[in-house]
Parts: structure tokens; sequence; C-alpha cells
């Protein structure tokens, strides 16, 4: 059992009356030559890992290698606890929690690259902050780990999810789609509408440069996590509430690829543009490679 686009996909989940989550278990059991069992056990595995690199920071702060980022995450959950917070508790949790896997990521901890170490924050984020408001089971999550892995998996294979191939929107505009499609199929969405939430999610980001100070994925690439689970949430719920989109997620997916085939070499992780290419930003550069 494949799938090569989000077409096929629908078709297949149609065909077998299955969820997306369904048929990207099946197609790694199949095509990966594993049991069930051990795809639970990988799911399980890589749940831990997320877990940690997003409790850890807030729990326990502590500066970057290249000191750009660092105690953010607890800020953000501290002040989600005081009357002047505005995103209320779904949207806080999940952005303290992305910021907090950057944290973990730019201080060399262990994190899953879902799907890169640049926006490696939006999965676990919104997935585990879904979870904790939601009361959800870890094998609901495990749903939404596969149906976001599905998601990933088209883009990869069609399109990028590298920041040098195709700017930032091909990392944080992924992972944001990948956890938009997952939020849609926990919360009892059809693959249709998944895949609408994921075709969103991606327009919503399109164009967006890949500038990291110093070279470095710590800043802006942890505020961008936190950008990148607000509009999987926004997303998820505009696809939930039947909204749709008037191009289909493969198109989109296209479209993403070619805007970043488009942007020139500066905006494409060189850190020679952008946010990197500021007087302030050239400033810190040097004074971090020193």
């Amino acid at each position: 059992m494949d799938f090569f686009n989000g077409q096929t996909l629908l078709n297949l989940c149609e065909k077998e009356q299955v969820s997306i989550s369904a048929a990207m278990k099946e197609r790694e059991v199949t095509m990966g030559n594993l049991s069930s069992k051990e795809v639970d056990e990988k799911l399980a595995e890589v749940l831990t890992i997320m877990k940690n690199s997003a409790h850890k920071p807030i729990q326990n702060p502590g500066k970057s290698i290249g000191g750009l980022i660092g105690g953010e995450a607890k800020q953000v959950a501290d002040h989600a606890k005081t009357n002047t917070s505005v995103c209320g508790s779904m949207l806080s949790k999940a952005i303290s929690y992305s910021m907090a896997v950057l944290e973990v990521n730019a201080s060399m901890g262990l994190i899953v690259a879902a799907p890169t170490a640049g926006s490696s924050g939006v999965v676990p984020g919104t997935l585990l902050a879904l979870q904790e408001e939601k009361s959800l089971s870890d094998s609901t999550l495990f749903n939404g780990l596969l149906n976001a892995s599905a998601v990933g998996y088209i883009l990869m294979r069609n399109a990028s999810v590298s920041g040098a191939e195709a700017g930032c929107q091909a990392e944080v505009g992924a992972a944001s789609a990948m956890a938009a499609s997952a939020v849609v199929e926990m919360m009892g969405g059809t693959p249709e509408m998944c895949l609408t939430a994921a075709s969103i999610a991606l327009s919503n980001l399109l164009g967006l440069v890949c500038d990291p100070i110093a070279g470095l994925v710590e800043s802006p690439c942890q505020s961008r996590n936190a950008i990148g689970v607000a509009n999987a949430i926004t997303s998820a719920e505009l696809a939930l509430s039947g909204v749709t989109h008037p191009i289909p997620f493969d198109e989109m997916a296209e479209a993403m690829f070619r805007v970043g085939k488009s942007l020139p070499f500066e905006l494409r992780e060189t850190a020679m543009g952008g946010c990197a290419g500021t007087p302030t930003g050239c400033h810190l550069g040097c004074s971090i490679c020193k």
C-alpha cells in the first residue's frame, strides 16, 4: 500500500474506508517491513522524545550554544498564567512547547526532526498542547503522528522540506501543514478536511524566507516555530468548521516548491539576507563566530 500525492492518498482512504493515519501505518508495515507492534513502539519512542524536549526547557531553562535563545519558552509558559495573557491556554501551551523544542535543539539536546531540526517544535508543540487541553490518549497522538508523517512524506516526495532548497516556507510551512492535518484527524475530521487544513497552512506561510542569524538554527527559527503552531491551529479550526480552500493540497505543495526555488540564494539558509543580513544580524554573527 503506497501513495504518491495527496489525491492518491485520498483515493486510497476512500477505497479502503480508512483514515490517513491508518493508511500511513499500513504503508509502514507493507513498505517498511515492520510489524504493527514495531510501528507502535517507534511511535512511542518518538512521542517520549517530543514530550521530553517540550517540557525540559520550561522546567530547567538554559542558554543555547550560540547564545541567541534560551529561557523564552519558560517566559511564555509563566506569562500564560497571568491576567495579561491574550492567547488562551491551548495556544499559549503550543507556543511555549514549540519554543522549548528549539531550545533543546540549539543546545545539542535530543529532538525529533519533524520534518527538520529547524521546524522541530511545530508538530510536538501543537499535538502535545491539544492532548493536554482535550485529555487525549497517547494512542490518539500516535494517529496524529502517523497523519503528520503522511503529509510530510508527500511534501518530501513532491516538493521540499529543506530551507536551503526552498526557504523557511518549506520547513515551518511543511511542519505547520503536517500539524494542522494531524489535529483535524485527531478531532474527528475526514481525510479531505485534513488535506484542506494542510493546504491552508501552506498558503498562509507561502514565501517565508530562511535567514538564520549567524547560520544557527536559533533565531528567528524559534519564534517562527511559534508562528507555525498558531498557523496549524488556525488552519485546523478553519477546516473543522467546514471552511474550504480553493487550491488543492497537491497544487499548493507544487506552488510552494516553485516559490521556494524562485527565492534568491541569500534567502535560503545562507545567513546572508533577511534577519541575518541586517546590521545587527551581521554584528551578532561576527560576535558569535569569534
